[in-house]
């Protein structure tokens, strides 16, 4: 039986949706996470896809993806919350809850990606789009997933099943 701890600082990071309403991951106590970060003009663009496929093929056991776009690897997210969301819409039907543009690195960082990037086994900066962060159902950074590592490899499916 799994249990959830209330004491992950992840569920209270303040965070806006990209619809722009205020949020935290809090919803999500008890869940497995992917949490993504997004461009939609990168050549790791595709993986919108295999995220989705990921979403539809194991949300129902309990995992939610959580896509944050980011504007910070060569300006390749340059439209505003709006054209974003529609975006990935429109070209991956994507279903997964998505947030409002932040910086993943830098002097700006979010708080979130401080938070992930934080973690001495995991930890480090992101230093490209599609960087994947894995957390387990009490809200600990478990795995973390260069931007090569395709959303539907044998590395991450087989990291998403040990924790369902």
């Amino acid at each position: 039986m799994n249990t959830v701890s209330d004491t992950s600082p992840i569920y209270d990071i303040p965070l806006t949706t990209i619809d722009g309403t205020d949020s935290t991951l809090g919803d999500y106590k008890g869940k497995i996470l992917l949490i993504v970060n997004l461009a939609s003009r990168c050549g790791f663009t595709p993986q919108y896809e295999g995220l989705e496929n990921l979403q539809q093929k194991y949300g129902p056991m309990g995992l939610t993806i959580c896509g944050f776009p980011s504007n910070d690897f060569l300006f390749q997210e340059p439209g505003c919350d709006e054209e974003i969301h529609q975006f990935a819409k429109t070209r991956f039907n994507i279903s997964f809850p998505m947030y409002s543009k932040i910086s993943v690195w830098g002097r700006n960082i979010h708080p979130l990606y401080r938070w992930l990037t934080s973690h001495s086994e995991h930890g480090g900066i992101v230093k490209w789009n599609f960087t994947k962060f894995l957390i387990n159902r009490d809200g600990d950074v478990v795995d973390r997933f260069h931007t090569f590592v395709d959303p539907e490899s044998d590395q991450l499916t087989s990291a998403i099943e040990k924790l369902l």
